[in-house]
C-alpha cells in the first residue's frame, strides 16, 4: 500500500497540493493501523492521526531546502 505514496518534495512534485499531502497521510495511517476504513469506535482516533500526519508532512515539505539553497516554502515551490 505505501509503495503507491508518491514523492511530494520539490522539484520531484513541484505542485504538491494539500489533497496530495492528505492522501499520502491517509495511506500511511491505513498501513500502520491495518484498517482501510476503521470501525465507528476507531474513526475519531483514525481521523486525528491522518490530520497529525498531514500537518507533519506539510511542516516537513515547507522546511526542506532544495539544492542551491532555496527553501521549499509554501506556494513558491509548489
Amino acid at each position: 500500500m505505501c509503495r503507491s505514496i508518491k514523492t511530494l518534495r520539490p522539484p520531484m512534485t513541484p505542485d504538491a497540493t494539500e489533497d496530495d499531502i492528505r492522501a499520502a497521510a491517509l495511506q500511511y495511517v491505513r498501513k500502520v493501523s491495518g484498517f482501510r476504513s476503521p470501525a465507528a469506535h476507531n474513526r475519531e482516533v483514525f481521523d486525528e492521526a491522518v490530520d497529525a500526519v498531514t500537518a507533519a508532512t506539510r511542516e516537513l515539505l515547507d522546511g526542506l531546502q532544495i539544492r542551491g539553497g532555496h527553501p521549499a516554502t509554501g506556494g513558491e515551490a509548489r
